[in-house]
């Protein structure tokens, strides 16, 4: 029997460490399956047409865009009738953070994308005022706080300058809106 270097390397070939070469088939079925999932979801965003027309502001973070009533995503503003700040010290935060809201939507052309519904049957969207996001704006400059990730930069910022509602004491609005419920419709 002849010695072959080749063969008796492949038999008594140690055995391999570290990673494994490429990936597993499940692993590329995943990537597509992801990837193809993405693609839907733009395109069925294209499909989806915005809101656009005529903005009523409502109150910090509430709108009507052409008769649909809209709640800005990612965001949570005081409620029209809560007051910040303790005593004498009280202002109507409420009331500023819907003035925000005004000036936001008054520099121009008011588009909204719907991504969900919320328990008033509300559209809950993304807006943006000449290509700009709203609720960011919002957010950034005081009149909301955030309720989503997406914000948090935001947020992080406006209280460190302590703008808007970060100005002195307030109660969350969510809170707000827990001692101060709703009268039944």
């Amino acid at each position: 029997m002849r010695f072959d270097k080749l063969t008796y390397r492949r038999r008594h070939r140690p055995p391999r460490s570290g990673r494994p070469r490429g990936w597993r088939p499940q692993t590329w079925r995943g990537i597509l399956l992801a990837a193809a999932l993405v693609v839907l979801a733009l395109v069925v965003e294209r499909l989806i047409p915005p809101l656009t027309g005529q903005v009523r502001v409502a109150d910090g973070d509430s709108l009507e865009v052409a008769g649909e009533r809209v709640r800005l995503d990612g965001l949570d503003a005081p409620e029209l009738h809560q007051s910040c700040g303790e005593g004498a010290q009280s202002w109507p935060c409420g009331m500023k953070a819907r003035a925000a809201l005004e000036a936001l939507v008054a520099q121009g052309e008011v588009t909204c994308r719907p991504v969900d519904e919320d328990r008033y049957g509300r559209a809950v969207a993304r807006c943006a005022v000449n290509g700009a996001d709203i609720g960011a704006a919002l957010v950034r400059t005081g009149w909301a706080v955030a309720t989503s990730l997406a914000y948090r930069g935001e947020e992080r910022s406006a209280r460190a300058a302590g703008a808007g509602i970060w100005a002195g004491p307030f109660e969350m609005p969510a809170d707000w809106r827990a001692r101060h419920p709703r009268p039944a419709e």
